[in-house]
Order: structure tokens, then C-alpha cells, then sequence
């Protein structure tokens, strides 16, 4: 008996396993291979000269520094803002710190398109803000216009994914023995001094693993830059959209797809790595 449900038992593992790796092959791995089949496609008899026809246009070039531009500036937005916010909540009690907290893991679950929507009202050339100092100061044309500049597209990504930063350097802070800042403090060091010597070092892995996580998030949005209008601002995903959409070059589409696909792969095993050993630091010390 125990011979004969031996060969079901090891089956079984694999009959588990199959339904996933189904599902990642049909959603991950097939799209990925058709990406690579459509831009080695040969309309017009261009062949994998697609390759060298898109990689080699100024638009590719200018799509490209914009994206990672405009990725590198928010993510280091996020870092600093995220670092000041996690530093403030965790160590200066205030009231309504709590609600703080809460309402800061909540824009995690917010569409990015909202944020661009707050900053069009506030910001806008018809908004709040605009509207206030016209009546304040009487001109007529709106005193503030970079919505629709990389800077209102920077601003806004900062504003969304922040918390994306604050929210893991709150978890290293919440492991930070108490003890090392209260002996820190009673050997007569500053509060600066603190921070730089005793809480940052502790956290400079969180922070790492926030940081690639908003660069790789960043480099991949879509949604801001399109809500926001800017015209002018064409990133990767913004272009991939145009020639793909608009233009109807599947081909050329697929080719910076590939390129996308190939940045967001070498961010994410990055990120990983960066993850693993944040991980494994915390259960060394556990």
C-alpha cells in the first residue's frame, strides 16, 4: 500500500506546481517573448534594422535621459523628503503623529493619476493656488506654470511615492535599539551627531531598498506624465505609448518595450538584492 501511494505522493508537488507556472508563462513570459518576436519583425523589409533605425533616433536618446532624469531626480526627492518624515515621526513625538502615519500608507493605495489631479487643482492655471495670488496680487496670467514642465512631473512623482521610502525606514527605526540612543545622548552627543552616527547607519539599508524601489517604480510611470499634459516631456513609457497608439509602429513599440523590460529587469534584481540583505541583516540581529 505504501508502495503504491509513494509515486502519487511525489506527483503531486508537480501537479501542485504546474497551475502557477501556467499562469507566470501566460502573464509574464509570453508577453515578454512576443515583445522580442514583434521587434525583430520585418515591415517594409527593415528586418532587426528596427533595432538600429529606433536606438539610433534623437528621440530615443531624448526619451531615455528624460526618463532617467526625471527618475533620478524623484527618487532623490523621495530619499530626502521620506527620510525627514520617517525621522520626524519616529523620534519627535507630536500629536497626531498616528494620523500622520496613516494618512502617509494610504496614498500606497491611491492611483497615481489622483496626485496629478490634487496638483492640478492646486496648482494649475486655473487652480486654487494661482486663483489666491491673482487675488492678492491682481495680475491676470497665473503666477505659477511648471505643471506641465519636468519639474510638475517630478514634484508630483516625489509627492506619490514618498511614502514608498517612509514607510521601510519606519520599520528600521522601530528595530533601532533604544538604548544605543539613550547612552549616545548621556555621553553628551547632539542630536545631529545621533542621527549621523548611530540611527542613519543603522537604516542605510531600508533606505537603499525604499530608494530602488521608487527608481524602479519611477522609471516606469506612465500615468503622471500623462495626466499632467506635459507635452514637451516624453519618457519611455510616454513614447512606447505614442508609437505603439498613436502611430500604429508595433515594430519600434516593441523595441523600446525591450529596452523598458531590460531597464526594469536590471533595477528590480538590483532591488532584490538590496531587499535579501535588509532581510537577512534583521534576522541576524533577531
Amino acid at each position: 500500500m505504501s508502495a503504491e501511494s509513494a509515486p502519487q505522493r511525489n506527483w503531486r508537488p508537480i501537479l501542485w506546481g504546474l497551475p502557477p507556472v501556467l499562469v507566470v508563462l501566460v502573464i509574464a513570459v509570453y508577453p515578454i517573448i512576443r515583445v522580442l518576436t514583434e521587434s525583430t519583425a520585418t515591415p517594409n523589409g527593415r528586418g532587426t534594422g528596427t533595432w538600429s533605425q529606433v536606438l539610433g533616433s534623437a528621440a530615443f536618446r531624448d526619451a531615455l535621459w528624460r526618463t532617467v532624469s526625471i527618475a533620478a531626480c524623484s527618487t532623490i526627492g523621495c530619499l530626502i523628503l521620506g527620510t525627514f518624515l520617517a525621522i520626524v515621526l519616529a523620534f519627535v513625538p507630536f500629536p497626531g503623529a498616528t494620523v500622520v502615519g496613516r494618512l502617509i500608507d494610504t496614498v500606497l493605495t491611491l492611483p497615481s493619476f489622483l496626485i496629478t489631479l490634487a496638483f492640478t487643482f492646486l496648482y494649475g492655471t486655473a487652480g486654487a493656488v494661482n486663483a489666491l495670488i491673482s487675488r492678492i496680487t491682481g495680475g491676470d496670467g497665473p503666477a505659477l506654470d511648471f505643471l506641465t514642465t519636468p519639474t510638475g512631473v517630478i514634484l508630483a512623482e516625489i509627492t506619490f511615492f514618498t511614502p514608498f521610502v517612509v514607510r521601510p525606514l519606519l520599520a528600521a527605526f522601530a528595530q533601532l535599539p533604544r538604548e544605543q540612543l539613550d547612552v549616545a545622548a548621556s555621553l553628551g552627543a547632539s542630536p545631529w551627531r545621533v542621527l549621523r552616527q548611530v540611527v542613519l547607519p543603522e537604516a542605510w539599508p531600508a533606505l537603499a531598498a525604499g530608494g530602488s524601489l521608487v527608481l524602479l517604480l519611477t522609471l516606469n510611470e506612465f500615468g503622471i506624465v500623462l495626466f499632467t499634459g506635459a507635452k514637451g516631456v516624453i519618457t519611455l513609457p510616454a513614447l512606447i505609448y505614442t508609437r505603439g497608439i498613436v502611430t500604429f509602429d508595433l515594430p519600434g513599440a516593441a523595441v523600446l518595450a525591450t529596452v523598458q523590460v531590460a531597464l526594469s529587469l536590471t533595477l528590480y534584481l538590483g532591488y532584490r538584492l538590496i531587499f535579501a540583505k535588509v532581510t537577512g541583516s534583521a534576522r541576524k540581529e533577531r
